[in-house]
């Protein structure tokens, strides 16, 4: 599935083998007035231009792309916020898109484990079509609303949740019918898309539209708006995270030392945060289990790993605060 498909195949109804010429003429009307798919005569003989004077002209669309997500960012913040409030009691962070957009909801959700050692429940990236749709496509899963409703269900959606819909058109029936689903049981929602007045905005109690124009390639969506997507959802799921009490500083001092180069890296934090020398490093990960945040507590808070412990968990996590308690007793 292509990010094509996101713009071309989002309108409730329509097919991909058959359909009437007054569906399609319906259809093509609407993509009209999206600026994700709008054409751009400038560029027609763009296949006649030497390799880097593509990679140029590319290069430069790319530029645009940040300044787009900064006109956004109060909006992006309030949503960021909204999020971790609703984490902080227990919920989960809960991507939902289909093609391209669904592609990087999956992707952030499963590089949070272990980035910032959440469980893979904590942060999920939906796709419609299901986990094949990754790498093929599953024709008309973008169209049904129903699916995404029953999608959520099955994950057994509460309020403390916080339903992120995603499509650079907005206005894919995945997306919208997960946030409004979502919506409807209280759960926190976010719309992001890359054009103005979506109706997944409308949907959502936070409306994110990152407008990034014309594409390259007319409607390949997997450019500009493709990276637009990737740069707010890095910022939703890391700011989150950081709110979290999962970093101390900027070091990643929740991270899953799942191989030998995050051992590596373990050490590096502790040494980082603490300026301890290699064998008091040592001793203090082997003292917690090779727990990053417990050992940084053990070497500056001066204290046992099962104190370390429960003082993490007494300061729900936050490495500061649970070393201002170390010293104002």
């Amino acid at each position: 599935m292509t990010s094509t498909t996101d713009a071309n195949t989002d309108t409730p109804g329509a097919t991909h083998t058959s359909g009437t010429p007054g569906t399609y003429g319906e259809l093509r009307a609407q993509l009209a007035t999206l600026t994700t798919e709008a054409f751009r005569p400038e560029l027609a003989e763009i296949d006649r231009l030497s390799t880097e004077e593509i990679a140029r002209i590319m290069n430069g669309e790319d530029a645009t792309v940040p300044a787009a997500v900064a006109e956004r960012l109060p909006q992006i913040a309030a949503a960021i916020d909204a999020t971790a409030e609703r984490m902080a009691r227990g919920g989960r962070l809960i991507y939902a898109g289909a093609g391209t957009a669904g592609r990087l909801g999956v992707l952030d959700a499963s590089e949070c484990p272990p980035t910032f050692n959440t469980d893979p429940a904590e942060v999920v990236g939906l796709i419609a079509g299901g986990p094949s749709a990754m790498v093929t496509a599953v024709e008309g899963a973008e169209d049904s609303k129903e699916l995404a409703a029953a999608d959520l269900d099955a994950l057994k959606l509460t309020a403390d949740d916080t339903v992120v819909g995603i499509s650079a058109s907005g206005r894919t029936p995945y997306a919208i019918g997960a946030v409004e689903h979502a919506r409807a049981q209280g759960a926190l929602t976010i719309g992001l898309s890359c054009n103005a007045d979506s109706a997944l905005a409308a949907a959502a109690e936070h409306g994110l539209e990152v407008v990034t124009g014309p594409e390259l390639l007319t409607g390949s969506t997997r450019l500009k708006a493709g990276t637009a997507q990737k740069l707010v959802l890095n910022m939703i799921s890391t700011v989150t995270m950081i709110r979290l009490g999962k970093t101390y500083g900027n070091l990643m001092v929740d991270v899953r030392a799942s191989n030998e180069k995050l051992r590596a890296r373990s050490r590096h934090i502790v040494s980082l945060a603490t300026g301890a020398s290699d064998t008091a490093i040592e001793a203090a990960l082997a003292a917690t289990d090779g727990e990053v945040k417990n050992a940084i507590l053990v070497i500056l808070g001066q204290v046992d790993g099962p104190t370390a412990a429960r003082l993490l968990t007494e300061s729900d996590g936050h490495l500061r605060a649970a070393l201002a308690a170390v010293r104002t007793t």
